[in-house]
């Protein structure tokens, strides 16, 4: 994997300019890594919009079965899916016009981030918000 997926800039402005993150596969166990990195953007003031199959209500926020149900307007998906999984919720965040994804560690789909970048996403890959937060300047 090449550095376009791990841009400092684009990570500092998603970190610090969004303002609603869809955590896709965030359930309600909060020993999972999704819903740990949900809790933390939702602590900073992020507003989380969970997208699970299940579509529970989790850390307050209505989830939605699917990321073509979130009605509002989405400024980042974070694809906590295994990377096999990835591009299909890649798709869907460039079809309902989000901002960005960003693909956690190790969940690496070059075909699929590089859709979203000739989409006009920004993408961030291979990398976690929460090491990222706290190494942002």
């Amino acid at each position: 994997m090449d550095d376009r997926f791990a841009d400092p800039y684009v990570i500092r402005r998603l970190l610090n300019e969004s303002k609603t993150w869809v955590f896709v596969g965030l359930g309600d166990d909060p020993n999972r890594t999704a819903y740990q990195q949900a809790k933390l953007l939702q602590n900073r003031g992020k507003r989380i919009i969970p997208v699970h199959p299940a579509a529970k209500t989790v850390l307050g926020e209505q989830g939605y079965a699917r990321l073509t149900d979130v009605p509002a307007p989405v400024d980042v998906v974070g694809v906590y899916r295994r990377a096999e999984f990835a591009g299909e919720f890649v798709d869907e965040a460039i079809a309902v016009g989000a901002g960005a994804v960003w693909l956690p560690l190790d969940v690496i789909d070059e075909a699929a981030a590089q859709r979203a970048l000739d989409a006009g996403l920004d993408v961030v890959m291979d990398r976690c918000p929460g090491v990222e937060w706290a190494l942002r300047r």
